[in-house]
């Protein structure tokens, strides 16, 4: 016989308990893997779900006021490493059904919007919608973190349909600004540096950024609802001309 095509079980030959037990192992090991795959599934499909929501919403106020609040739409699953590393941390046991119950940002959804007020327009829209259960928000934007972080996060549950069943999925979406992103994510590669001489100093200068760019924001804000109310006064000529220009927005692919 080839000893290359030798399973493994047949060091145990002779000793069946020892091979049902081997089974019974692999075939729970096997169906844990198979389950798991699934729930990523299922997280999966809940960002598509709240990302057609988001792009709807975002044709719709260009539509209507010919501007997209929203610049981008980033998605990200947790990784599994990074689910198992939390549940353990936390002291959770590790089922699909723990992971399920205490975990919320699974799926991520980052909504990137050029203006402050685009941030809560589309976040109140889209929590209006019947099928959104809102669980838990976040302003940072009000009251942002003593690092200057600023971000508006909304823990939700959304409804997926399969074949057979219909599953709540719970998603994490954080919505902020071109500016408010810039500074997170620059915060972020400068927070895992491993040797930075002055922690604090650099603490301070990412929180005087973060000012900078809160105040920026309000700025650009403020021009933008000045060149809206310049529209508003525009010649009855000019409003036919605009509406027409309504004509040319896509709707959809």
């Amino acid at each position: 016989m080839d000893e290359n095509n030798n399973t493994g079980l047949d060091l145990f030959e002779g000793n069946p308990a020892m091979q049902e037990a081997i089974m019974s192992h692999a075939n729970e090991l096997l169906d844990t893997l198979l389950d798991f795959k699934e729930l990523m599934f299922y997280y999966s499909s809940a960002i598509w779900e709240i990302r057609t929501k988001l792009e709807i919403l975002d044709t719709e106020f260009e539509l209507k006021y010919q501007r997209n609040p929203i610049s981008s739409i980033q998605t990200r699953l947790k990784s599994r490493i990074s689910i198992i590393e939390k549940m353990k941390r936390k002291g959770w046991e590790l089922t699909t059904e723990s992971i399920e119950t205490h975990l919320s940002d699974i799926a991520g959804i980052r909504v990137i919007c050029y203006y402050v007020d685009d941030i809560y327009s589309i976040a109140e829209a889209l929590i209006r919608q019947n099928d959104i259960e809102l669980i838990e928000r976040k302003d940072y934007i009000a009251n942002p973190k003593p690092n200057g972080y600023r971000s508006l996060h909304l823990i939700v549950s959304v409804p997926v349909y399969f074949a057979e069943s219909t599953r709540r999925i719970k998603a994490e979406i954080q919505i902020r600004t071109i500016a408010m992103d810039f500074w997170a994510s620059l915060e972020h590669q400068i927070k895992y540096k491993k040797q930075i001489s002055d922690p604090q100093q650099i603490s301070d200068q990412l929180k005087k950024c973060a000012d900078i760019i809160t105040y920026t924001d309000l700025l650009m804000q403020s021009i933008r609802q000045q060149t809206d109310d310049d529209q508003a006064e525009m010649s009855e000529l000019d409003k036919i001309y605009d509406k027409l220009k309504k004509f040319d927005v896509p709707i959809g692919d």
